[in-house]
């Protein structure tokens, strides 16, 4: 099995567009939380939570840039979920002409990523910051999800967002391949696809966490952005 990084800083710099910044409410007709909305979000999510500490599963971008300071941060695995790359992106990693994609945790499979545990005194303005950043507009506030994740010590539910996502149209019909596609000629003003995939595979690397679909996507991105010269 091929475990080895394909995808470089080298390709992500290849791919790089400097694409002015859009309001991205505006641009998808979407209506974004205000302060109030979102404190008020945050404390819905927080009376749902378990016993214990707080987990956070982080399997995508909260991997390599954290809202938060974990107090402990370890391995777990989500039975029932897999990534995929299927929230189709016309702002932010993409653009209208070029669209990119988003990744989401959808039913199926499994999918090993971290456990982000929250210190106690900054649970709340912990999550007020992921809402802030994860689920930023009405339309999108409910694609959060308390899931199983299996750890060292047991069982443990843990709070994710995107799984699966709500309130938007999914790309279902994607084949590795054309994922790849897609991937490798989509930027938006937030960076490129490539640069979210890179990052990914690379946080995920030195985790030792080896995701089979994710090395097998990020070797066929690089090959698509080779043969673009």
């Amino acid at each position: 099995m091929d475990r080895e990084l394909h995808l470089t800083e080298e390709h992500v710099s290849r791919v790089f567009r400097d694409v002015p910044e859009g309001d991205d409410a505006l641009h998808w007709g979407w209506t974004r939380l205000d302060e109030a909305a979102i404190s008020a979000k945050a404390r819905e999510i927080l009376a749902q939570r378990p016993e214990g500490p707080l987990q956070v599963f982080a399997y995508g971008s909260l991997l390599w840039k954290p809202e938060f300071r974990p107090v402990a941060s370890r391995p777990g695995r989500a039975i029932g979920w897999h990534r995929a790359f299927c929230i189709e992106l016309t702002s932010w990693r993409g653009t209208p002409e070029a669209p990119g994609l988003m990744m989401a945790l959808m039913p199926g499979g499994d999918c090993t990523a971290l456990l982000q545990e929250i210190a106690e005194p900054e649970v709340l303005p912990a999550l007020e910051a992921l809402v802030r950043r994860e689920v930023p507009f009405a339309e999108v506030a409910e694609s959060y999800a308390w899931i199983e994740v299996e750890a060292a010590e047991g069982p443990v539910r843990a709070l994710t967002f995107y799984a699966p996502p709500k309130g938007q149209d999914l790309r279902r019909d994607l084949s590795l391949e054309q994922t790849a596609a897609i991937i490798a000629r989509a930027c938006g003003h937030a960076g490129s696809n490539t640069e979210y995939l890179h990052r990914t595979v690379t946080a995920l690397a030195a985790q030792g966490i080896h995701d089979p679909n994710l090395w097998r996507l990020q070797q066929l991105v690089a090959a698509e952005i080779d043969a673009l010269d």
